[in-house]
């Protein structure tokens, strides 16, 4: 149902895949890149405070979901040096899940770091993007970005498109270090951090339960039909194909 919003918002909340980014590039892109890259990675890098903290957050999750009796492949008492090689094969499990795990996803972002310093990856915009970026900070609404992946990841992403750096025009980003999309109080917790009201800010996604939980906590929100996202339920959520309907 499509249903209109309220145009007082002072900050624009954005989803990045499927609302920013052709769900394309991240599944066909930028999930390939890493998973290809992972076990080198982490050959290079077990020993850097990042990776290392990535892993043993990897070990508690792993023991989160082996005592829910998910069946993950299970981690060995490796010595350090060789612990990432017992990881891999969970780390695969929990890409072919599309799990949005913390550790993974803080992976993740540091190889795609290191493509994008190598010039080896360039993201992707819808061609919407630019210009509403510009717009509403034109219009002095602040951007801020909330997405599964890293923080680091997000901005490289933005900072890298096709189109120029775009990472100028946004002033946060929350990831889910500050709790799960589909949880009403994660929004309230990025209001705070933005100190606005939640009423204060419009939640753009593709994925309606993310809405819905965005609604609960007191966001405007809309739902982002876009080319290629999955189909979604009906619901009580305005809706855009563009950025461009949010200026008519």
């Amino acid at each position: 149902m499509t249903v209109s919003f309220n145009h007082s918002y002072r900050v624009v909340l954005l989803d990045i895949e499927g609302t920013t980014t052709p769900v394309d590039f991240v599944y066909q892109i930028l999930f390939p890149y890493a998973r290809k890259r992972l076990a080198d990675y982490l050959a290079q890098h077990f020993s850097s405070p990042e990776v290392r903290v990535a892993l043993k957050q990897l070990r508690e999750e792993n023991v989160q979901d082996a005592k829910h009796k998910l069946n993950p492949p299970l981690l060995s008492n490796a010595a350090p040096e060789a612990e990432w090689q017992t990881a891999i094969v969970y780390l695969h499990w929990l890409m072919d899940a599309d799990r949005k795990s913390t550790p993974l996803k803080t992976l993740q972002g540091l190889i795609w770091e290191a493509g994008y310093n190598a010039g080896e990856l360039h993201s992707e915009v819808f061609a919407d993007v630019p210009q509403a970026f510009l717009r509403w900070c034109s219009q002095r609404q602040r951007l801020a970005i909330f997405s599964s992946g890293s923080v680091r990841a997000q901005q490289l992403l933005f900072a890298h498109t096709a189109v120029g750096d775009l990472s100028k025009f946004i002033s946060a980003y929350f990831d889910t270090n500050i709790g799960a999309k589909r949880e009403a109080a994660s929004y309230r917790r990025i209001a705070d951090a933005l100190q606005q009201s939640t009423n204060e800010i419009i939640f753009l996604s593709d994925i309606v339960a993310e809405l819905d939980a965005a609604q609960t906590a007191g966001m405007q929100t809309a739902l982002c039909l876009r080319p290629g996202n999955a189909p979604q339920p009906a619901a009580l959520h305005s809706i855009i194909h563009t950025f461009d309907e949010m200026f008519q």
